[in-house]
């Protein structure tokens, strides 16, 4: 069992120091946007949020086809992917990182290669689960489309999206300042206080 977690470490370190090198040229812009995620200044959500929502209005006026904005998105994938690692030194300064930043990219870096392992490992225990229980994958997978098709029917695309987008960017703030761990632990507590009232009817 240890040889196995050594092994594992091992990986999931080579992977990382892989990932660094790729994404050295990005390292400034990832630390910036490490700040904003993390609610490092108070103003930082309403920013984060002003931003999406600026974003989200200018897609709704320009109203654009799907070709239309997915050829602007790569588009602006492959400028940022140009610029980026040319502009970025010039822009935040010295290429000299600190200590406390060469750490927190190594971080960030460490949790993008667990983040996706852990992807990879839902995908395969979905297949696993195909295999040993086909009647459970099916019924929870069309269910879960089905939910899903309807959500979409109900509210606007466009408008779902937007949801989804500003949930994901103000999550690693509400982790960080233990908004998430607070309510998750309420919520835990009044199952446990209905499950507890359940058994003394039960009684």
């Amino acid at each position: 069992m240890a040889e196995g977690d050594n092994k594992s470490a091992n990986v999931i370190a080579q992977e990382t120091a892989q990932l660094e090198e790729q994404l050295q040229g990005w390292g400034e812009v990832i630390l910036a946007g490490d700040q904003v995620l993390r609610w490092k200044k108070p103003w930082f959500p309403g920013a984060l949020m002003a931003a999406t929502t600026l974003v989200f209005m200018m897609i709704y006026y320009l109203d654009p086809s799907v070709l239309t904005g997915l050829s602007c998105t790569v588009m602006l994938l492959c400028l940022s992917d140009y610029l980026v690692p040319t502009l970025a030194p010039r822009i935040f300064g010295s290429n000299k990182w600190s200590s406390e930043q060469q750490q927190r990219f190594h971080e960030i870096c460490g949790n993008l290669v667990k983040t996706q392992r852990r992807i990879l490992g839902w995908w395969k225990r979905l297949f696993s689960l195909k295999e040993e229980k086909p009647k459970m994958y099916f019924a929870s997978v069309i269910s879960s489309l089905v939910a899903v098709a309807w959500m979409g029917q109900q509210v606007h695309n466009l408008f779902l999206t937007y949801l989804i987008v500003s949930f994901l960017l103000l999550l690693p703030g509400l982790n960080q300042h233990g908004v998430i761990s607070k309510y998750a632990g309420m919520a835990k507590r009044e199952i446990n206080k209905l499950l507890k009232q359940k058994e003394k009817k039960n009684e």
